[in-house]
């Protein structure tokens, strides 16, 4: 029996490379909870991050020090999914000499694969699973092409616990 074709998740012909930014979203394996807890309190609902929510989360603050010619603008981390604006930069150099030697040109497949298995590797490690997959295989991503689309995707992310509440069960 054949297998069925994947999709094509990226835009054809299209440089991810090019510098501009990017809004990128990771998905848990079989879209497990594993990363936070939504809080609903007082005030505005907001993601409580579990032991391995805080492994990635230290690994998205660590993408500017891998990747010199990356800036992580916004993020989020939900329960089984992760939301984040990525801002390429190429050809700025890297004036603090600092981070791993990484590619001339970044793109966003280079980001993103060394997050996913990055944070894979250290839940993996820290919860003696070897081999156990955290992230479904691909990833959504969507081309910021301007000021307004950057600003109603900022304004998604920052939103997104509370659009949560209203669509899941929480506690």
């Amino acid at each position: 029996m054949e297998q069925p074709k994947r999709k094509q998740t990226r835009l054809g012909n299209f440089d991810y490379g090019q510098n501009g930014a990017y809004f990128i979203t990771i998905c848990t394996q079989n879209r497990e909870r594993i990363l936070s807890d939504i809080i609903v309190g007082e005030g505005f609902p907001l993601p409580r991050l579990t032991a391995k929510g805080k492994i990635a989360e230290n690994l998205i603050l660590a993408v500017n020090e891998k990747f010199h010619n990356v800036k992580i603008d916004n993020y989020i981390i939900m329960p089984d999914h992760i939301h984040i604006i990525i801002q390429i930069q190429n050809g700025i150099g890297n004036p603090n000499g600092r981070g791993d030697p990484s590619p001339t040109v970044v793109t966003v497949g280079n980001v993103v694969g060394w997050l996913k298995y990055s944070i894979t590797k250290q839940i993996n490690e820290a919860y003696g699973m070897a081999g156990n997959k955290i992230f479904q295989r691909s990833y959504h991503d969507h081309i910021i092409r301007n000021q307004q689309d950057y600003n109603e995707v900022w304004e998604y992310i920052e939103n997104n616990p509370a659009k949560w509440v209203l669509t899941h069960k929480t506690g």
